[in-house]
């Protein structure tokens, strides 16, 4: 009886001092777990006499359920004192000012890409978006590229296997599209690009975005009245352009695009380096061979192709000095682009 009242003082102390749930429950287990000094108590019954066990077994479980219910209370207790505790740290003074959480922007990137989509979506273009690991033969030599033209050595490619590559041209996606659908076609392929350069104005991963028309009588002048639209809707209502000879492989005869600087309005300044004109994408003729190559008689149909890099624009249109500034994801950069 002694050593049962002395146990029953010791785990009260020991409950009594516990801080939290967790030394709760380690004092609980001290005296009533498996290895608890209640339990070594019955382990002792084969050394009590015979005629003695009973009254022996009796107290060490009134022991038990002793122990049992003083521990249940403190459980209680402890629940309701770590509660007020973690409603106390959580409390919200409804008299002060809310925090004030400001809304998103598009990045100037996708807002350039959708402006772009929405300008040439109205001139009757579909978009079609190819896949960005690409084959040797979309990516090259359906494009008049064969494996020795020097043309390669102007792409910087990430090859991944003899055969497949990150493209780098979404003009890819136009003889995808010309091997799927006959003429008239009228698409515009946005999408990421990879090149191995890095420097202020070029990086390794950028977004580019094709253009294709194919059909009866189409012509350089063609060309050049949808650029015309194109600058005066993306950049000024005065901006003009003019097209100076250049070369592509898979366009002939290929130009090089300018636009009217849209800053000085065509006077001369920074941006433009005193030129007045900006270049901004390359375009051209589709080249006979690429025609075949995908099964259009280049004798029926004639086409044009264009392509523009959408950083680029983005960096003209919003006056962006350095291509890093557009993924490096600093927000006081972005907050500018809010609409």
């Amino acid at each position: 009886m002694d050593e049962n009242e002395m146990i029953a003082e010791e785990a009260r102390a020991a409950a009594e001092r516990a801080a939290d749930s967790k030394e709760l429950y380690e004092a609980k287990m001290q005296f009533l777990g498996r290895q608890g000094r209640v339990t070594a108590l019955m382990k002792r019954m084969k050394e009590i006499a015979q005629e003695m066990r009973p009254a022996f077994g009796k107290q060490v479980n009134a022991l038990r359920e002793k122990l049992e219910e003083m521990f249940s209370q403190h459980e209680e207790h402890m629940k309701e004192r770590e509660m007020a505790k973690k409603l106390a740290a959580e409390q919200v003074d409804v008299t002060m000012p809310g925090r004030k959480h400001g809304a998103g922007a598009l990045h100037p990137v996708t807002r350039v890409k959708n402006e772009l989509i929405d300008i040439f979506a109205g001139m009757g273009f579909e978009v079609f978006e190819g896949p960005e690991i690409e084959n040797d033969y979309y990516n090259f030599t359906a494009l008049n590229t064969p494996a020795d033209h020097p043309a390669r050595d102007m792409q910087d490619t990430f090859y991944l296997t003899d055969e497949f590559l990150l493209r780098t041209q979404t003009s890819a996606g136009q003889i995808r599209l010309m091997e799927k659908k006959k003429p008239p076609i009228k698409m515009l392929s946005p999408g990421r690009v990879f090149r191995s350069d890095d420097d202020a104005t070029h990086s390794p991963m950028f977004h580019q975005m094709e253009g294709l028309v194919v059909d009866k009588g189409i012509t350089l002048c063609d060309l050049q009245g949808m650029l015309d639209e194109f600058a005066r809707t993306m950049f000024s209502a005065t901006s003009k352009t003019r097209l100076r000879p250049s070369y592509f492989p898979f366009t002939e005869p290929s130009v090089e695009v300018d636009v009217s600087c849209h800053i000085c309005g065509g006077k001369g300044c920074s941006l433009c380096k005193g030129t007045g004109w900006i270049e901004v994408l390359g375009a051209g003729m589709v080249n006979r061979h690429v025609l075949e190559n995908c099964g259009v008689d280049p004798d029926e149909y004639t086409g044009f192709a264009f392509g523009m890099g959408i950083e680029r624009i983005a960096m003209l249109k919003y006056g962006i000095n350095n291509i890093k500034l557009l993924t490096e994801n600093d927000v006081r950069f972005l907050e500018q682009f809010k609409e």
